[in-house]
């Protein structure tokens, strides 16, 4: 084999790569990024795991890349590791179908409508097609549609190129004695294993093993192991990629490796066992592309039916083989506190869908945490001690870590390919997070003047100390109403926030001058205003960012929403639902009005 034919069969394997991972891609785009979403959704029963995978597997064309996505969702907590065992054995199944689609490759014709029908013309018509849908066709799904069919052009010029490569081989004495090696059933494993991991694929595997088949040189006692060992060689990507992952995520890339590594054990010893009695006469059987196709698919499906009902033996097994460590409680408090940063798995990075929704939920938790925090700052004025100060200081600092963490995965996800809802999701997501993180700071501002309030055994008056707790409950409401607008992507939630904003503004410029009204005829003294005036400030800023996230969600729902009536609104030109919910807001926290209430329950 010379230095030519090398590089040309290189170079085929890596069309035929590239080929079938812009074909992926491209169904991918085409199915709408639900087969993420629908993998981890339906797998409430082993069979239905299977079928799942099967078919996930059959579009996306790589049993690794469903395998390594299967692992992200289990490492994330999304599914258990019985959930994947199914669809691991379905993605088994559904690589094979690879192997028949590289069949149309060697479908050749001399004349007529056989010369129609041939690789060559199918190929050059789908290839045409699909660059004028690519190049000159706007609609995103028309352009994904001509990425399929690019991909499946260029897979099937990169089993041409491989085949033509090898070819002269079928005339090599010396070729055909080297394939003979591989008959040995340890050798041929091996090379399988060797091929697969080097290469990453189990179906590039199979394409070349299926080129070499063209030469006529590949017999079945050849095949076979080759096939038996291919699946275990696919386990590498799947094995890397569980390194950092929690130890469930490590079970799950076991499995892969269990099941492909038990079906070559287990069939290899009870066919090569009957063998040495019965002397099996295909083993001698020419091999083509078509038989290998059939050999690979029939191997895996025997494989999975031998499997399929021993499902809660290999999750017994694979728990065993990857215990869990003993923990003691504050560690499981620790790792209940820090579950949504698993959510933000890199696996995901590569599917928008599920990165988006993703960080949605742990930017729910981040904006829970923060809430949560405010209420312990004001419950803290109420009833000081140090140890909520502390658990205050200690809940920023995992405020701040979300911050961190999900910035970090945002920036990241901006590089990818999204759809238009997707970009604007992302967009909300990076113009939000800043404020929930200072809702956690001004927490923190809050427990240290209430910690100052405490060791000097300063008292507000009584007067003071209504109104900070009449605009505590604004501030509480607002706070709520934004939370629960984001977490549940809730716009007419929204839109009640900017007029209570306005209206906490409001009352904290006249609460000011009301202080200022009894510093001067004594009611109060200067040694507690600056922190009056230091906790009226501390609560407007938390409204104000709590208006930057509601605004932020409005901006970006031009479709559903009337959003520059709304921001006109928020300018100063007040549409009538605006003025109406200000006018509510006003009611319900009027200080004057509710100071009247509380003295007639009080005398009754």
């Amino acid at each position: 084999m010379g230095i030519t034919m090398i590089l040309s069969l290189l170079g085929g394997v890596a069309l035929f790569l590239f080929g079938m991972s812009l074909m992926g891609d491209g169904l991918k785009k085409v199915a709408g990024n639900q087969l993420e979403r629908i993998l981890y959704r339906l797998t409430n029963t082993p069979l239905k795991g299977v079928l799942l995978g099967m078919v996930v597997t059959a579009i996306i064309q790589s049993s690794s890349a469903t395998t390594v996505m299967v692992v992200g969702f289990v490492n994330s907590g999304m599914m258990q590791v019985s959930q994947a065992i199914g669809i691991i054995m379905g993605a088994n199944i559904g690589t094979s179908i690879t192997g028949w689609v590289l069949c149309l490759s060697y479908v050749e014709g001399s004349a007529g409508i056989a010369q129609l029908l041939s690789t060559a013309t199918i190929s050059s018509v789908v290839a045409i097609v699909g660059i004028i849908f690519k190049t000159f066709v706007k609609k995103e799904s028309y352009k994904s549609l001509g990425d399929i069919m690019l991909g499946f052009s260029i897979l099937m010029m990169g089993m041409q190129t491989m085949s033509g490569a090898v070819s002269p081989l079928r005339e090599s004495e010396r070729f055909i004695r080297t394939l003979t090696m591989f008959s040995n059933p340890a050798a041929g494993i091996i090379a399988g294993i060797l091929l697969t991991a080097v290469l990453q694929s189990a179906s590039a595997s199979v394409g070349i093993l299926q080129a070499l088949s063209a030469t006529g040189a590949i017999h079945f006692a050849t095949a076979l192991p080759i096939t038996m060992g291919i699946g275990v060689g696919a386990s590498c990507p799947v094995l890397l990629s569980s390194i950092g992952t929690n130890k469930n995520g490590k079970r799950t890339a076991l499995v892969y490796l269990l099941i492909d590594s038990f079906g070559m054990v287990f069939w290899s010893i009870l066919f090569y066992s009957v063998h040495a009695f019965v002397n099996f006469p295909f083993m001698e059987l020419t091999m083509g592309p078509v038989q290998i196709a059939m050999l690979n698919t029939v191997f895996r499906s025997a494989n999975i039916m031998m499997l399929l009902p021993l499902n809660k033996c290999i999750e017994r097994f694979v728990f065993w083989a990857v215990r869990d460590e003993t923990e003691d409680e504050d560690q499981d408090r620790d790792k209940e506190e820090l579950a949504d940063f698993e959510l933000l798995e890199e696996r995901f990075l590569s599917y928008p869908a599920i990165a988006i929704s993703q960080s949605h939920r742990a930017m729910n938790g981040m904006a829970k945490k923060a809430r949560k925090n405010i209420l312990r700052a004001f419950a803290l004025m109420e009833n000081y001690s140090l140890e909520k100060y502390q658990k205050i200081q200690d809940k920023e600092i995992l405020i701040d870590t979300y911050e961190d963490r999900l910035g970090t995965y945002l920036m990241q996800l901006t590089g990818k390919e999204m759809t238009a809802a997707q970009n604007k999701e992302l967009t909300k997501f990076l113009h939000t997070i800043g404020d929930f993180e200072r809702l956690g700071d001004h927490a923190v501002n809050i427990s240290e003047a209430a910690e100052e309030l405490y060791e000097k055994k300063l008292v507000f008056s009584e007067e003071a100390q209504y109104e900070l707790d009449v605009l505590q409950k604004a501030v509480q409401e607002i706070v709520d109403l934004t939370v629960n607008a984001f977490c549940e992507n809730n716009l007419e939630t929204s839109v009640k926030v900017e007029p209570l904003r306005e209206m906490i503004s409001v009352m904290c410029d006249e609460l000011k001058l009301r202080h200022i009204a009894r510093l001067k005829n004594g009611a109060c003294k200067l040694k507690q205003s600056f922190a009056f005036n230091d906790l009226l400030n501390n609560l407007e800023r938390i409204a104000a960012h709590c208006s930057n996230v509601a605004v932020a969600m409005i901006e970006l729902e031009e479709e559903e929403f009337d959003t520059h009536e709304y921001l006109r609104s928020v300018r100063g030109l007040k549409n009538a639902g605006y003025s109406r919910q200000l006018e509510i807001y006003e009611k319900k926290y009027d200080i004057k009005r509710n100071k009247k209430g509380k003295k007639k329950a009080a005398a009754k």
